[in-house]
């Protein structure tokens, strides 16, 4: 009995000491798990830390091939303007440094493959824009970053390389261009554009739809011969063609304009060529806005209608007046009283005139008519009320940021033609396009030259019909446009197709301003005081009457109220006014020595007030492009020859 008990006490003890052991087991199974996980956990944090310190490295690597393009740029923009080289502006040379640091990247860099990489399956309809994905019980966020083919799966490091260097469209749009478009505005040359408005006009609005739908159309007939040919891979509608028209008809002769500028070519050509160009940007980018939104009623959206047709007219009227109207506006009210703190003033002025973009795009308006009609207001209006140290800084600051935001976007192109993911080559769609795109601005410059010489007294000779056809350049618009859609194939077409435009009428035809200026025996001058004696003698009988009273009225009471010029509004405005007119005259002198206009000129005329109007800040703003010359060596004698003057 006694050794059964001592059993069964020893059975329960080694129980007990097998369940202590089972118990210790899991306890240290679940510690090690929990140890393993924090492990797992702490190592996953690691590596994502890493990758974005990578993807940071990567980024400022990216940044800096731009800041060393624009540096590299400089250097011999400074070197040919040294040796007097004028047969390759800066933009040109800008686009040939992008395309060998493309080359390079495309080329000559490759990424080590990642052994983490795990490419997997999951069939979906649609194309989110956003994947939340579920890895372990984590949930990690991925963005759409585009569509790649079944051949790029293979480099998916080097494409992923690639697309960094590849902006976001809205960069240029929101960033880049401002500054551009607004500098154009805001140094504009009052006196020769008012006396060539009506021409300008002619030419930035008719001019440009004419072009628009003649480009429009032959390139349609182009895409129906090819798809006889069957060299279509995909969908181009007539809407497309139109669309293509209407951003290549958007010109940017900077080249031209530059080469102008140094050698003070005839002012009333240069005059029309900035106006045009100036404009036309405005109208290229409301117009290919409007094509966009035609929609016909029913299921076929590219079939011809009325209504739909009507409705983008209507749009684009309305949606240029809309930002033509927001950009005065806001001009206007850019009303400083900082003048005792510099640089609060100027900080003011620069973000008043950016906002004015993004408050267009954002009330639905187009950015680029509202920032160039708001310049040139400030320029009228806001820059008399600035301060001295103001003015300059101003002046300065958008030179400056038109520079760089150009120089940038010209290395970005040929950067673009090796980085860009997307390209479609069409041989016959590039032959189509360059004729399409001479025929179009033939169209617009002969068939309106010659009605506008039938109203004006100063005719436009066939030598500047023939030079303005040939400065039709396409540049910084014309790309901008090209690149903001490239979803669809037919606008990844246009988008390859609208490079090689660009680099052929930058190099080729930019290049060749000199040579074609001795062509045609277009003249320019050294000696400007003939040249402005003789504008001055002609202003007061080629401005159009229409603007002479605008201008009367502007002088006489628009002046004095928005700004501290002009004559008092008691001198102005019916005795009956007196108190409405003291209560308006401004008591703050002008920052501006300039004479004084109006009555306190004996005999003074409103035609010799209306010419010193247009006549004051021509020189003191600064015409679109560089002015990055330097002086004549001393070894060269300077130019002398009085014979030499402006062809009137």
């Amino acid at each position: 009995m006694a050794s059964k008990v001592t059993v069964n006490s020893a059975w329960r003890t080694a129980r007990t000491l097998w369940l202590l052991v089972l118990v210790c087991l899991s306890v240290c199974i679940c510690v090690c798990r929990a140890s393993s996980a924090e492990e797992n956990s702490a190592m996953e944090n690691i590596v994502t830390e890493k990758k974005a310190e990578a993807s940071h490295r990567q980024d400022s690597a990216d940044l800096l091939i731009f800041i060393l393009l624009l540096t590299l740029t400089i250097l011999t923009i400074w070197l040919f303007k040294h040796r007097r080289f004028r047969f390759l502006h800066e933009t040109g040379l800008a686009m040939i440094y992008g395309l060998l640091v493309g080359v390079v990247l495309r080329y000559g860099i490759h990424v080590p493959r990642d052994v983490n990489n795990i490419t997997q399956s999951c069939p979906v309809n649609s194309s989110p824009a956003t994947l939340l994905i579920n890895v372990s019980g984590k949930y990690y966020e991925y963005t759409l970053k585009g569509e790649i083919s079944t051949i790029e799966m293979d480099d998916v490091p080097d494409n992923e390389m690639l697309r960094k260097v590849t902006f976001d469209p809205e960069v240029f749009f929101n960033i880049l261009l401002p500054p551009i478009i607004f500098h154009a505005g805001y140094s504009l040359k009052r006196r020769h554009f008012f006396r060539n408005m009506g021409s300008i006009l002619a030419y930035a609005f008719l001019g440009t739809v004419l072009s628009c739908f003649v480009i429009g159309l032959l390139m349609y007939g182009c895409v129906m011969l090819m798809k006889q040919m069957r060299q279509l891979d995909g969908d181009f509608f007539f809407t497309d063609c139109l669309f293509f028209g209407a951003i290549v008809s958007a010109t940017d002769p900077v080249t031209v304009l530059a080469i102008f500028n140094e050698l003070q070519v005839d002012v009333d050509l240069y005059a029309l060529l900035f106006g045009e160009s100036v404009l036309n940007d405005a109208v290229a980018v409301v117009l290919s806005s409007s094509i966009v939104a035609y929609q016909p009623q029913g299921d076929n959206s590219h079939t011809f209608e009325v209504m739909a047709l009507l409705k983008s007219f209507g749009m684009f009227l309305g949606v240029f007046s809309g930002s033509f109207a927001l950009g005065v506006a806001t001009g206007v009210v850019t009303f400083t009283k900082l003048r005792d703190f510099q640089l609060l003033e100027t900080a003011l002025f620069f973000l008043m005139s950016w906002s004015t973009f993004l408050l267009a795009e954002a009330c639905g308006f187009t950015g680029v008519v509202a920032v160039l009609f708001c310049g040139i207001t400030q320029a009228h209006y806001t820059f008399n009320n600035l301060s001295a140290e103001s003015q300059d800084r101003t002046k300065q600051l958008f030179e400056l940021l038109n520079f760089l935001a150009e120089n940038f976007i010209f290395s970005y192109m040929g950067l673009t033609l090796f980085t860009f993911q997307s390209h479609i080559f069409n041989p016959m769609f590039i032959v189509g396009a360059f004729i399409a795109m001479f025929l179009g601005r033939a169209a617009n410059i002969y068939p309106l030259s010659f009605l506008l010489n039938l109203g004006r007294r100063n005719k436009i000779k066939s030598n500047f019909q023939h030079m303005m056809m040939f400065a039709g350049l396409r540049g910084a618009m014309t790309f901008a446009l090209s690149i903001r859609d490239t979803a669809t194939y037919a606008r990844q077409m246009m988008f390859s197709t609208t490079l090689l435009l660009v680099f052929f009428t930058v190099w080729v035809c930019g290049g060749g301003t000199t040579p074609m200026l001795s062509c045609q025996r277009i003249r320019w001058v050294f000696n400007m005081s003939i040249a402005e004696g003789s504008e001055r003698r002609s202003t007061k009988q080629e401005s159009a009457w229409l603007f002479r009273i605008w201008y009367n009225f502007d002088h006489n009471y628009l002046k004095p109220i928005l700004t501290h010029s002009g004559p008092p509004l008691t001198a102005t405005l019916p005795p009956c006014c007196g108190p409405l007119a003291r209560f308006l005259t401004s008591q703050q002198e002008p920052c501006l020595a300039r004479p004084p206009l109006g009555p306190a000129y004996p005999g003074a005329t409103g035609s010799d007030d209306l010419d010193r109007e247009l006549t004051y800040g021509d020189h003191e703003l600064v015409m679109r492009g560089t002015r990055l010359v330097l002086p004549m060596d001393d070894s060269e004698p300077p130019f002398t020859d009085t014979h030499r003057h402006l062809q009137m």
